[in-house]
């Protein structure tokens, strides 16, 4: 049997002036299943790398079999037995199957030479562990390109397992399987435990927590909060030790604004996609709609699909009439815009002037030639509007501070005078202060009467900002929260997929 003892014990992880992790401790042992849960930001994944080596610790101190280690890549973690899986897939598209599991660490046979019938082999020895789970199309010699997800995570998983692991991360691993692969990975788990494995399961589905887990471990706003053996605790317990029950959100809206009497700009029904499995929400004008949930749960999707970004099935209708948008463009001319909360890849053009990226989806209006008096003139009110701090309209965008840019990026879908307004996370990365202004102009379009569906990891502006707050979990809805319901409590309960008590 194989032992292994690793102990995290107050690590310390800031980036600047943010603090993801303020005293990060976790212990795992051999042949034990360890869950590791916390609510958005809460520091599971940073503490998650620091262990595997691939983020490294502030302060604190890491002990494997009770010697003190330092890792500076997780080519080192992987030397000593720790492998991890992530939600984010490692692998490469254009490598096989084959190659990537074994990429840096192939068979050789004579010299240099790789042996490439032990690699199939030890490939498919591999692949066998999810027999009758996947599509006959998964061999080793498959490009990764041609799988769906589910297969694609089955690789990722083998990738980590052939580095024979005396300790593995899986975090958010079951995130794209399907019930028979969920159900086979928790039977190799068994084995895993029973061969001495030590495992970390970082999972934001409550009910497998419940069913895999030996002990779990809570963080909280980068914080260690406690840990209990599974059998002694319940899922209203754990979600309560992942908020902060004693610290009550301010709501910032009338709660008489909470039942707004606007026309409805969008119905949305049975909408899916790859990853949504049928959603049904209504939005009127000058309501504030959130959409909660921990990360990955379709959200991102919702908004892509209803702005025409990527295909969907179902039914949208706006201001009464249904439409079916299968491009941007066509949204634009109904008066939708989006704002992506990833400024740098999906927001901006960094090596453009100011004056250029307000402009970008505009510029059409100002004929040919251009009417550039008009388009600067229109970028520079726009500019007042929301409090711009900047040398010019002239200067690159890249000049501006993160929340600067992220007006930017606001300003540019504003100056077209949407009615329905798309946000994806949108002060992702932004200051307190250009929070605050962020907020007081949602606030004023809501007065203006536009419609606003609002994805936020943050869990207070959900809370402190939205009229009513629909929680999805696994590509569908499963809570929809206001009035007395829309409570921290609730929308954490709901986010993890553990029973409401109180949910409308």
């Amino acid at each position: 049997m194989i032992e292994v003892s690793l102990s995290a014990q107050n690590v310390v992880k800031r980036y600047g002036g943010v603090v993801a992790l303020s005293d990060g401790c976790l212990d795992v042992e051999s042949g034990e299943v360890v869950a590791l849960i916390g609510a958005n930001g809460s520091g599971k994944s940073t503490l998650s790398k620091i262990i595997t080596g691939v983020v490294a610790p502030g302060e604190g101190h890491l002990l494997l079999d009770g010697r003190e280690i330092h890792f500076s890549s997780p080519q080192g973690a992987r030397r000593m037995g720790i492998s991890a899986v992530y939600q984010e897939l490692s692998l490469i598209p254009d490598m096989t199957v084959a190659e990537n599991i074994w990429l840096t660490q192939e068979p050789l046979s004579w010299g240099p030479r790789v042996d490439t019938r032990e690699i199939q082999s030890k490939t498919q020895a591999l692949l066998d562990l999810f027999s009758g789970t996947y599509h006959e199309t998964l061999e080793p010699d498959a490009p990764v390109s041609s799988l769906p997800p589910d297969e694609r995570q089955i690789v990722e998983i083998l990738k980590a397992l052939s580095q024979e692991p005396r300790l593995i991360i899986l975090d958010e691993a079951t995130s794209s399987l399907d019930g028979r692969q969920v159900g086979r990975l928790f039977e190799l788990i068994h084995d895993w435990k029973a061969s001495g494995m030590g495992i970390v399961f970082v999972s934001h589905r409550m009910d497998e927590i419940m069913r895999v887990a030996d002990r779990v471990t809570v963080l909280r706003n980068g914080e260690s909060v406690g840990t209990a053996r599974i059998e002694e605790t319940t899922e209203q317990e754990l979600v309560y030790l992942m908020i902060e029950m004693e610290k009550a959100i301010p709501r910032r809206l009338d709660e008489s604004r909470a039942a707004t009497g606007g026309e409805v700009r969008l119905s949305v029904k049975d909408l899916r996609t790859n990853v949504l499995q049928g959603v049904d929400l209504e939005v009127r004008d000058g309501e504030l709609l959130g959409i909660g949930g921990l990360q990955g749960q379709g959200q991102a999707d919702l908004l892509l699909a209803i702005f025409g970004a990527i295909p969907f099935a179902g039914t949208v209708n706006l201001a009464g009439e249904p439409v079916h948008f299968k491009h941007p463009k066509q949204a634009l001319h109904h008066n939708v815009a989006f704002v992506p909360g990833d400024r740098a890849t999906e927001g901006l053009l960094l090596r453009r002037s100011i004056l250029e990226n307000f402009q970008l989806p505009s510029w059409a209006q100002y004929g040919v030639p251009l009417r550039m008096r008009d388009a600067r003139q229109d970028a520079d009110r726009m500019a007042g509007t929301l409090s711009l701090v900047m040398e010019g309209l002239d200067a690159l965008v890249s000049s501006l501070s993160g929340g600067n840019a992220q007006k930017v990026v606001l300003g540019k879908w504003l100056l077209r005078d949407p009615r329905m307004l798309l946000l994806n996370d949108p002060t992702k990365g932004v200051d307190v202060g250009a929070k605050g202004e962020f907020y007081e102009l949602l606030a004023k379009l809501q007065e203006e009467g536009t419609a606003i569906l609002f994805y936020s990891t943050d869990d207070g502006e959900l809370l402190g900002l939205c009229d009513r707050v629909l929680v999805l979990h696994d590509g569908g809805i499963t809570a929809e929260l206001s009035g007395g319901t829309l409570t921290h409590a609730d929308l954490v309960t709901a986010s993890m997929g553990a029973a409401q008590e109180n949910t409308v």
